[in-house]
């Protein structure tokens, strides 16, 4: 397949998006981003969000959109916000902790997901899933993820967040492998084990390049297998200042040639 486009989850970035949202996306795109992907309430004017995109040449490749905004009686509305930014891709960072305390409650929420993707499909929209990293702690003798994934059609996306799974045990680099097609959009998170041993937060420090993820492995499979779309940064420590991160890991993609 061809190359695959580089975005930034603007939660890398949030303070500085919330003080600056024009300037914040001039410098992203400034820097080499090619999209972005947001995150949170769905807040502000689509329309002016998409006038600011379209100026700087920079693609929306998602929101990280609560779980909330995607149920019936907020359905509409976040469709036609959606509408107007020009996202076609309403990915689930998160779901209520009651809704996920069993094997069986995940099997149901993974229906209420392949309904979405139903619903969504009517309006050229696609859902999906992010991950954390208590999806891959085994419950009832299962890793929740592959509880989700294996009970939801191939039209729900699979956003793995590679350092968020790697904290958590799981191993992207077989995730991929499991669910061929699947990977959407995937969030390049960088982990390091022996810093994060102690305190998990700490494996998130160092920079892409610097860190334990098996990069190659994993851009191998994005490009052959995994369906993949769009390569979405998300870096949340403090290393330097957060658009200096942002700039930083994307540098080092370059220099590994994507």
């Amino acid at each position: 397949m061809g190359r695959i486009p580089i975005a930034v989850q603007l939660y890398s970035v949030r303070h500085e998006f919330a003080a600056d949202p024009r300037g914040t996306l001039k410098k992203v795109a400034a820097m080499g981003y090619e999209g972005v992907e947001f995150a949170g309430a769905l807040a502000g004017d689509p329309k002016e969000l998409h006038a600011m995109l379209k100026e700087f040449g920079l693609a929306c490749c998602g929101w990280h959109t609560p779980f909330a905004a995607v149920q019936d009686d907020q359905f509409e509305a976040t469709v036609a916000f959606f509408q107007a930014l020009g996202n076609r891709r309403a990915i689930v960072p998160g779901i209520p902790g009651k809704l996920t305390d069993s094997r069986e409650a995940w099997r149901k929420i993974a229906g209420v997901f392949n309904q979405l993707a139903e619903k969504l499909a009517a309006h050229g929209m696609v859902t999906g899933y992010h991950n954390h990293h208590a999806e891959f702690a085994p419950l009832e003798g299962e890793a929740p993820w592959d509880t989700f994934f294996s009970n939801t059609d191939k039209g729900v996306i699979m956003q793995l967040d590679t350092g968020n799974a790697a904290s958590g045990g799981g191993d992207p680099v077989a995730i991929l492998k499991r669910y061929p097609g699947r990977a959407g959009t995937v969030h390049l998170k960088p982990y390091c084990f022996a810093l994060g041993k102690e305190e998990r937060r700490n494996g998130f420090r160092p920079l892409i390049g610097e860190d334990d993820m098996p990069w190659k492995e994993i851009f191998a499979l994005c490009e052959t297998t995994g369906g993949t779309e769009w390569y979405i940064v998300e870096y949340e420590s403090d290393a330097y200042p957060p658009l200096e991160n942002v700039e930083r890991c994307l540098k080092a993609l370059k220099a590994m040639g994507k």
